[in-house]
C-alpha cells in the first residue's frame, strides 16, 4: 500500500469515527478525545487531516454525496426520483450519512456551516427539473428554481418526522408518500404515471448504483 493509500485510508477512518460520535452525541457534546478514541488514531494523525471539531463535521457533512451516482435516465423526474429515494435509504442504512444529516439539521450550532447538502440538493434538483422542463416532462407554471427548493424543504422535513418518530424506520415509505403527493402539481400527467415512487425503489437504485461503480472500478483497474 502506498503512502498516499494509507493517508486516504486514515482519512476515512476518522471520518467514519466523526460521524458515529456526531450521531451518537450531536456535534456540541462530541469531543476530539471520542473520536480519537473511536478512530484508534494519535492526535498527530487527525490533525494532519482536520484540524479542528469544526473542520471534522465539514467533512462528515460533504461526505454524504460522495459514494453514489443515480444512473442516468431519459426522464429527468425519473431521475430526480431516483436520487431523492436512493438518499433516502443510505439515510436509513448508512453512519456517515445519517450523521451528516443531523449535523445539517441542528439548528443549535451557529457556529457551524451547515448550508453545504442544502446547497447541493437543490443545485441537483434544479438542474433536473430544468432538463425536466426542457423535456417536456413539467406543467407550463412550474417554475423550476422554486420547486427545486420546496422539494428539498419537504424531503427535510420528512426525514425529520421519521428520525424524531421512529429512527427512520417508516422513512422510505414517507418518502414515497411525499413523491405521490407533490410530483401531480408539477409534472405532466402522463409522465406521473411512469414513474416508479415506490418505497423499495431506493433499494433498487442503491443496488444498480452499486454494480455500476463496482463495473467502473474494474474498468479503471483494467486500463492501468
Amino acid at each position: 500500500m502506498s503512502k498516499q493509500d494509507r493517508a486516504i485510508r486514515t482519512r476515512q477512518t476518522i471520518l467514519r469515527a466523526a460521524a458515529k460520535v456526531f450521531e451518537e452525541h450531536g456535534y456540541q457534546a462530541a469531543t476530539i478525545s471520542e473520536i480519537l478514541s473511536e478512530a484508534g488514531v494519535t492526535k498527530g494523525a487527525l490533525y494532519f487531516h482536520f484540524q479542528s471539531k469544526e473542520h471534522l463535521a465539514q467533512g462528515v457533512l460533504t461526505e454524504q454525496n460522495n459514494e453514489f451516482a443515480v444512473p442516468e435516465r431519459a426522464s429527468k423526474l425519473q431521475e430526480l426520483v431516483d436520487a431523492t429515494m436512493l438518499h433516502a435509504y443510505r439515510l436509513q442504512t448508512n453512519p456517515m450519512v445519517r450523521a451528516s444529516v443531523r449535523l445539517a439539521m441542528d439548528q443549535r450550532q451557529a457556529n457551524l456551516d451547515r448550508s453545504g447538502p442544502f446547497l447541493a440538493w437543490s443545485g441537483t434538483a434544479l438542474e433536473l427539473l430544468e432538463k425536466a422542463q426542457s423535456q417536456g416532462e413539467l406543467l407550463p407554471q412550474v417554475v423550476p428554481s422554486e420547486t427545486a427548493d420546496v422539494f428539498v424543504g419537504a424531503f427535510a422535513g420528512v426525514q425529520a418526522m421519521s428520525q424524531a418518530l421512529n429512527e427512520y424506520e417508516d422513512l422510505l415509505a414517507r418518502v414515497s408518500n411525499l413523491l405521490r403527493h407533490l410530483l401531480p402539481s408539477v409534472a405532466q400527467p402522463s409522465v406521473v404515471a411512469s414513474l416508479h415512487m415506490s418505497a423499495s425503489r431506493g433499494e433498487t437504485v442503491y443496488k444498480e448504483a452499486e454494480a455500476l461503480m463496482e463495473e467502473h472500478g474494474a474498468l479503471a483497474t483494467a486500463a492501468d
